[in-house]
């Protein structure tokens, strides 16, 4: 993720809303990827005083002015009232509920960090409301939702977090740390995150899109193998036995063992986490502006260095290490097609 900088010359984060120096309101405008400082216009508009903005006009998200979880803008000539990134949801948790609030904002600052990887790699993400057939939705559920509105399936149900035919459900459990550690231990996992979580997922869906039925299929196929096997036996075997004794060798995690699908969802949310922490890396100075160059094997290289300093420094500080994992050659080869694919996808809803 970059740092933004003010109009007065101060730096921003992703998440903020206002500038701590000058005062003024800030929003993202997805259509520029930049955090802007805003002036009030006419009729609830702002004009982005960010140079990248030219001079444009926005309206807040209406989940920016209505219910301060978002800080994200909208063109003036957008019809839509909600940004590129809350358009994206079909259901929300019910926020009279207490606690329920406090997550749904944890999960939406996650999701718009995955709408930010996704433009960043110029992926286009269209709502499901504007693309039936093969736009991106979210679900934010919790457990036992009888008083959400949903399919009758989810009523009185445990929310399992996965992704079917475009909707990505996340369990709203999963933005509270002391659940998410404890789902960690019990599934015996070396990383668990919120959005990991989110990265993941959306590499089942750019698999529809992207590899499915497409021109590289087959190199997938040799990479990660044959997509066609039967995936609940798969997975059962999985939890029943557990991965195969050799898995690092060949699998970035031993979930990514379980199954092709689940290999490739693992290698994407891997490059989205790689990219965007070299991204960051970049901007506060702990990494040189090669480590985001467009070779993949560079890119690697600069990330293994940045990877293995990260996790001395949290040994130091008696905390665990932020990237438990090692990249076999094997794992760098996928990741490399991963980013070839999107690179070269010319997608199209």
């Amino acid at each position: 993720m970059k740092t933004f900088r003010c109009t007065c010359g101060n730096t921003l984060y992703f998440e903020n809303t206002q500038c701590v120096q000058c005062g003024r309101k800030l929003g993202f405008l997805p259509d520029v990827l930049t955090l802007s400082a805003l002036e009030p216009a006419d009729q609830g508009q702002y004009l982005a005083l960010a140079p990248e903005a030219d001079g444009r006009h926005y309206k807040a998200c209406l989940n920016y002015s209505a219910q301060d979880a978002c800080n994200w803008m909208v063109p003036v000539d957008d019809p839509e009232p909600y940004c590129i990134a809350c358009r994206l949801n079909q259901v929300i948790p019910n926020l009279e509920k207490p606690g329920n609030r406090a997550l749904w904002i944890r999960v939406e600052q996650r999701k718009r960090r995955l709408v930010y990887d996704l433009r960043r790699y110029r992926l286009p993400v269209f709502p499901q409301s504007s693309h039936p057939d093969t736009g991106l939705a979210f679900a934010f559920l919790e457990d036992n939702p009888g008083d959400l509105e949903f399919a009758d399936s989810h009523q009185g149900s445990q929310i399992m977090t996965g992704h079917a035919n475009g909707l990505i459900t996340i369990n709203i459990a999963e933005a509270d740390d002391v659940e998410r550690e404890r789902m960690r231990l019990q599934m015996n996992e070396q990383q668990r995150t919120l959005l990991g979580h989110f990265r993941h997922e959306s590499g089942h869906y750019y698999w529809d899109r992207l590899v499915a039925n497409g021109p590289f299929l087959a190199r997938v196929r040799d990479l990660f193998g044959d997509e066609r096997q039967d995936y609940t036996q798969a997975l059962n075997n999985y939890y029943n036995n557990g991965p195969p004794a050799n898995w690092q060798n060949t699998h970035v995690s031993a979930y990514a063992s379980s199954h092709p699908w689940e290999d490739w969802a693992e290698c994407w949310a891997h490059l989205l986490q790689i990219t965007d922490t070299l991204e960051t890396a970049v901007a506060i100075g702990l990494a040189p502006p090669e480590a985001m160059d467009s070779d993949m094997d560079k890119r690697i290289a600069q990330w293994v260095k940045l990877a293995l300093k990260i996790n001395l420094i949290n040994r130091s500080l008696d905390q665990p290490d932020p990237y438990p994992f090692v990249l076999s050659p094997p794992v760098v080869d996928k990741l490399k097609l991963v980013d070839e694919i999107i690179r070269h996808s010319g997608f199209t809803p």
